[in-house]
C-alpha cells in the first residue's frame, strides 16, 4: 500500500497531476478540492489510496488526511465506486458533505451527478455514525482563483467535466450558462464546481 507520495509536481490537471519521485513520474487521480489545495506549489505531498482491479492499478490523492477518510469512508458504501467518490469530493467541500450527513441533507447529496435517491440514503444511512464519531473541523482552506483567458479556462473546464463522465454536450451548455451568469473572471475551480451543480 502507497501511504503518500511526496516530490515535484510535473503535471497539474482538475482532475489528476503527475509526481515526479526520482524520476519516477506517478499519475495521480484528484478531487477538486484537492487542485486548489495545491495551487502552485511545485512540491506537493499526497495522501495516496491505491485502488487494484484486475485491468488497472489507479492511484486517488488528497493534500489533507480528512478528505482522504471520507474517499475510503464513500468507497466502503456498496454501490459507491472511487470514481463516484471523487466526483461527490469534487462537488462538495468536505465540511460540506459531514454537515450534509449529520443534518441527513438528502437533496445536496443528490445533486452530485451519479448519486441517486438510493445511494444518496445509503450515503447518510452508513457514513453519519462515522462522521459524528470523527467529529468536523473546519476546512481553512478557501479556493484560490486561477483566472485564466476565457477559452483556455473553457478548455480545461470542459476537459476536466468530460473526464468526470459528463456528456460533452452536457457539459458545453453547463459551462455557458456558469460563464453568462459569473462573468470570464471566475476562476477555473469555481467553474467546474458550478458547473457539476447545474446539471
Amino acid at each position: 500500500m502507497i501511504a503518500y507520495l511526496k516530490g515535484k509536481l510535473a503535471h497539474k490537471d482538475p482532475t489528476f497531476v503527475i509526481i515526479d519521485i526520482h524520476g519516477v513520474g506517478y499519475h495521480v487521480k484528484i478531487s477538486l478540492n484537492t487542485f486548489s489545495e495545491i495551487g502552485d506549489k511545485e512540491q506537493v505531498m499526497l495522501h495516496t489510496y491505491l485502488h487494484v482491479k484486475e485491468d488497472a492499478h489507479t492511484l486517488f490523492g488528497f493534500v489533507k488526511e480528512r478528505e482522504k477518510k471520507l474517499f475510503l469512508d464513500l468507497i466502503s458504501i456498496n454501490g459507491v465506486g472511487p470514481n463516484t467518490a471523487l466526483m461527490v469530493l469534487s462537488s462538495l467541500q468536505s465540511d460540506e458533505l459531514e454537515a450534509a450527513i449529520l443534518q441527513g441533507d438528502q437533496t445536496t447529496i443528490q445533486r452530485v451527478k451519479g448519486i441517486g435517491t438510493k445511494t444518496a440514503q445509503r450515503i447518510l444511512l452508513e457514513l453519519k455514525d462515522k462522521v459524528a464519531k470523527d467529529g468536523t473541523g473546519s476546512l481553512d482552506s478557501q479556493a484560490t482563483g486561477f483566472v485564466q483567458s476565457s477559452n483556455k479556462l473553457k478548455e480545461e473546464a470542459l476537459q476536466a467535466l468530460v473526464t468526470l463522465g459528463f456528456p460533452k454536450a452536457a457539459a458545453e451548455k453547463n459551462i455557458a450558462s456558469v460563464l453568462k451568469k459569473n462573468g470570464p473572471e471566475i476562476s477555473l475551480e469555481a467553474l467546474i464546481k458550478a458547473s457539476l451543480k447545474s446539471s
